[in-house]
């Protein structure tokens, strides 16, 4: 079947626009020759210089390459424009060029041009709307309420009425805060009240799905709108891309579903990017556990500042091949060289090599076994990678003399009962420690959980989820606290540029999150109701807390030096201490867990 491209859609309109150029010219010829005799070259003279001249003006303003199914007042400016410019140039070439010259067929033709062709657009427009709406289909339309009557609402209800699949939505009306919305007419469809009123219009309109239409709408206000929906089982939206609807690729597949990282994270927070740019413009950067979930968002928000080199240091080869494809690819334009390096923390010799060879500016620090329940079962790979390991790339960093080292640490390393967060809490206390000596600045950041890291409780959520439940929750009153991985990564950054050495740096988790209302926003927003999908708790697994925390009280400071950034007052034992406590660990499993875990909790005294 012969398949209209875009190319082909151009050169069609192109012709049908000259068309309707040249019929208006003998319609004015016609309609005027009674009253003023016209001579017949001069019609073939105006025919042949408007098509030329709109040709060209049609391409300054962009006539050809718009989507006519989507006309409105910018589309018919242009060609109004277009024929302006037309009938200008006709005007200016005509009476220089030619002795028979009629200002009124120009102007005669310059009306019915404009209108001819503003009526085609609309024409089609019209065609198209019909069409999509009368498109056979299986299923009922879905009832919809739009949030938002401003320009993104506009922009979306005029979108999902140009596309394929406007015959499976039927939009019932708006709903938006704005006073001066109330009752009044958006595209021909009613703001039906507040926000406020969406469980009320969601029952008296039988509403199926609820599409939120507000650019960069504040966490706080979606968390509203869902927790309004609560009681209400109807499918909650987003819009898609302004790329996507300007595409015209908008249909319901193309809705974006909210997720349960929408309603935990919190607006994205705002960095001091002078003073990163300041430390990583044209430097060298490398990040270990560049593969990892952490790591890879690390490089991610680094490669914007423009380093000159970024060294992607991970164990995983595929985790490393992903992650430097994705750069390569979406920072063609970028001058930063991308190093991959596939590399354990654990070899020594190795991470010597590569940051001698590579001297970089900066290191972040990312790499380590994260999974507490895995660590307590293996607890001398989580010394070797945790300990170990940072302690091989800290001492590589300092004798390299790196400028600044950025250990990512974790809210488990808090007075710790697990092994995961007591090797943690050990590393801590040695990269903290070697910024007594040397030029390097050490510090350490620490957060709690990252939403939709590896391993945690949201992608198990989602994988339960898709066979049916039952959702599995260790303890229903266990509490966590949470913040996006774009978010931690970032404040990662940020901590780095404010480190003066020596500091354990705590992030503003604001407030812990019961899991078992996780599990249950999580059932909610698959479109099932809790008694679909059943909640179970199956005890609590080993090393786990009910609570997390962190910092002791005795530990927090009242310095901020940033609006979600703190610094503990977190003491330890000195260097020495530390390392002459990991150079003598016993092999037994079960005494090194308990031998770690003791040295890290009286580290607190």
């Amino acid at each position: 079947m012969f398949a209209l491209t875009r190319k082909r859609k151009i050169a069609i309109l192109i012709v049908v626009d000259l068309t309707l150029i040249a019929c208006a010219t003998i319609a004015g010829y016609l309609f005027l020759n009674p009253f003023i005799p016209i001579p017949i070259p001069f019609i073939s003279r105006l025919i042949i210089s408007s098509m030329i001249l709109y040709l060209i003006f049609g391409y300054v303003f962009r006539v050809f390459t718009r989507i006519n199914r989507y006309t409105n007042l910018r589309e018919i400016l242009a060609i109004l424009l277009a024929t302006t410019g037309t009938a200008l140039g006709n005007a200016i070439y005509l009476l220089s060029f030619s002795e028979a010259f009629s200002k009124r067929l120009i102007l005669f033709t310059y009306i019915l041009s404009a209108f001819f062709i503003i009526l085609s657009r609309l024409a089609w427009r019209l065609f198209v709307e019909r069409r999509n709406m009368h498109t056979a289909k299986d299923q009922p339309a879905k009832r919809t309420l739009i949030v938002g009557a401003g320009e993104g609402g506009r922009v979306l209800y005029n979108s999902l009425l140009g596309s394929k699949t406007s015959s499976d939505i039927h939009v019932v009306g708006f709903v938006d805060d704005d006073p001066n919305k109330q009752k009044v007419y958006l595209s021909n469809v009613k703001v039906l009240g507040k926000v406020e009123n969406i469980p009320q219009l969601v029952q008296k309109y039988n509403v199926d799905m609820v599409i939120i239409a507000i650019p960069s709408i504040p966490r706080k206000k979606l968390r509203e709108i869902f927790d309004l929906l609560e009681n209400n089982q109807v499918t909650v939206n987003t819009m898609p891309s302004m790329e996507e609807i300007a595409a015209g690729k908008i249909n319901i597949s193309k809705l974006k579903e909210i997720d349960v990282v929408d309603l935990l994270g919190r607006d994205e927070a705002k960095l001091d990017v002078t003073s990163i740019k300041d430390q990583i413009t044209d430097k060298t950067i490398l990040v270990t556990g560049a593969g990892g979930s952490i790591g890879s968002e690390i490089t991610r928000q680094v490669i914007q500042f423009n380093p000159r080199q970024l060294i992607l240091l991970g164990h995983g080869e595929n985790s490393i091949y992903l992650i430097h494809r994705e750069l390569s690819t979406r920072c063609k334009e970028r001058t930063t060289e991308l190093v991959p390096i596939i590399a354990d923390v654990q070899n020594r010799e190795k991470i010597f090599e590569v940051i001698g060879k590579y001297q970089p500016d900066i290191v972040y620090h990312a790499a380590a076994h994260k999974h507490v329940p895995l660590m307590e079962f293996n607890p001398k790979e989580a010394v070797k990678n945790n300990v170990y390991g940072t302690k091989n790339v800290a001492e590589a960093a300092k004798a390299h003399a790196v400028e600044q080292f950025v250990m990512v640490s974790t809210d488990k390393a808090n007075n710790p009962p697990n092994v995961m967060g007591a090797t943690k809490r050990i590393a801590e206390m040695i990269v903290t420690g070697m910024n007594e000596k040397g030029t390097t600045k050490f510090s350490a950041v620490r957060f709690g959980n990252v939403l939709g890291s590896r391993g945690s409780v949201i992608p198990l959520f989602r994988e339960q989820l898709a066979n049916g439940g039952p959702l599995t929750v260790t303890d229903f009153r266990m509490t966590r606290y949470f913040m996006t991985i774009p978010e931690a990564s970032r404040l990662v950054i940020q901590s780095g540029a404010l480190a003066n050495g020596g500091e354990v740096f705590v992030l503003d988790m604001h407030e812990p999150v019961k899991i078992l209302d996780l599990a249950k926003n999580m059932v909610r927003l698959s479109g099932y109701s809790e008694d679909d999908i059943e909640i179970v708790e199956t005890g609590i697994r080993p090393g786990e807390k009910l609570y997390e925390e962190l910092l002791l009280d005795k530990e927090r400071s009242e310095e901020q030096v940033h609006d979600q950034i703190f610094v503990g007052n977190v003491n330890g034992y000195s260097l020495d201490e530390v390392l002459e406590f990991v150079d003598y660990l016993p092999d037994n499993d079960e005494q090194l867990a308990n031998e770690v875990v003791n040295f890290a909790n009286s580290s607190n005294r």
